[in-house]
């Protein structure tokens, strides 16, 4: 028997949601307004009195699985760690397929976010490169090689 009907999303703490907004839009999600959730039910599910959160999210154009940035306003949020390496326990990556990799990799680039470590090829089949996003998240960029 499963419990699962289907991937919904993924939620990311974060501090400053516009501007990790921002760096998700630039490489081509679609955000949804921001909505501010407090009261009762925040409050059963997270485990915390008093707590409001401020939301966006993301998705790709035309749909599917989103992702839910989130920025606590009640209590401060609780600092992470933005230099984690690849294997600390956690969240390891966001990723997401794009048609051109290398552009992919300059755009983010000129935003000042840079590789963790360098592009590489799987078998002949993608080419994959981790950057370091805004607040440390790590966006696993793929590309399929076509043959």
């Amino acid at each position: 028997m499963t419990f699962v009907r289907r991937f919904d999303h993924v939620g990311i703490t974060v501090a400053d949601l516009d501007a990790v907004t921002a760096f998700f839009v630039s490489l081509g999600l679609e955000a949804d307004r921001k909505t501010a959730v407090e009261g009762e039910f925040l409050d059963t599910v997270i485990g915390m009195t008093g707590a409001r959160t401020e939301i966006v999210m993301l998705r790709l154009p035309g749909g599917g699985t989103t992702l839910e940035l989130s920025s606590f306003t009640r209590p401060d949020h609780l600092p992470g760690s933005p230099a984690a390496p690849a294997n600390e326990l956690g969240l390891r990556n966001v990723a997401l397929e794009v048609h051109d990799l290398q552009a992919a990799v300059d755009h983010a680039a000129v935003d000042g976010y840079g590789l963790v470590g360098g592009i590489g090829e799987y078998e002949g089949v993608w080419r994959m490169a981790y950057v370091r996003g805004p607040e440390g998240i790590i966006v696993s960029l793929a590309e399929s090689i076509k043959k």
